[in-house]
């Protein structure tokens, strides 16, 4: 693993606190090495107002440790320019799933949302409701060639596909926090119904003068396999095994306040039993 840590020891010294001979006079300060977006919210931004922020604060501080950022825009070859160029350790959320790193214990589940105005009385809560033949759909697109999210897949498996309208998650990037984009197309009635990954929905719902229904998606997985629903760890680069296990640990320790931090953040989460269509 890549050394977590920098300062005056002689030796490197990894984030699991090993290092420095007895005879230094000194250790170097520990640091957690975070890769991160600096215009996501909810998720991070270069001001740390983002739960990832103030989830890697968290950690750190268990750690005793001090956090520095490595900032790049989370779109294609985020993993590939950050976490495995070394330029840093961990990053904040990452699907439990994900092939590109190695994943902790997840620290919380969340599903994707139908986003409606209270005020239109909009009231889908499947994918299965007739009535999105007919509203105007907005949904999300990701990297430059505009790849589908699985609530697209979840609609377009249905025919529902010229009522629905693309916003990209990457978007303007001299805006604040581009994704949000398509939350304000409900709020200026753009669209009827958008369908959102639920921390950007729980967020953005939030938000002064936005008075906005948001109601889990259904089936919560699609047959033949199609989740809307995921578990979200941190990743590492695939080998720190010291490092995961340290990290588990900590999301442990800190379960609580975690827990507390994600519900000022209005992030919806998901528990237990979830739906799945039948064939």
């Amino acid at each position: 693993m890549k050394t977590a840590l920098t300062g005056i020891c002689a030796m490197s010294v990894t984030l699991s606190g090993f290092g420095c001979a007895p005879s230094e006079p000194s250790i170097a300060a520990r640091e957690l090495r975070v890769c991160a977006d600096p215009n996501n919210l909810p998720f991070s931004n270069s001001r740390q107002e983002g739960f990832e922020n103030k989830l890697a604060n968290i950690i750190a501080r268990d750690l005793n440790a001090k956090v520095r950022y490595t900032w790049w825009a989370q779109r294609r070859g985020f993993i590939r320019n950050t976490l495995n160029a070394g330029k840093c350790d961990v990053v904040m959320g990452v699907p439990s799933s994900f092939e590109l790193a190695l994943t902790t214990n997840a620290y919380y589940r969340s599903t994707y949302v139908f986003v409606t105005r209270k005020d239109r009385n909009i009231d889908v809560r499947t994918f299965d409701d007739p009535r999105l033949r007919k509203l105007r759909i907005g949904v999300h697109l990701i990297g430059d060639d505009g790849a589908n999210t699985p609530p697209v897949h979840a609609l377009s498996s249905r025919g529902v596909v010229g009522n629905v309208r693309g916003y990209m998650v990457a978007g303007d990037y001299s805006r604040p926090n581009p994704p949000a984009r398509l939350i304000e197309a409900v709020v200026d009635g753009e669209v009827d119904i958008a369908i959102v990954w639920g921390p950007l929905a729980g967020y953005f719902a939030k938000a002064p003068h936005t008075d906005l229904t948001l109601v889990p998606v259904s089936p919560a997985i699609d047959l033949p396999f199609l989740p809307q629903v995921y578990d979200i760890s941190l990743g590492v680069r695939r080998g720190d095994k010291t490092l995961k296990a340290e990290l588990d640990a900590v999301l442990e320790r800190e379960r609580e306040t975690i827990g507390r931090l994600l519900k000022e953040y209005g992030i919806p989460r998901v528990d237990g039993v979830i739906s799945v269509a039948r064939s």
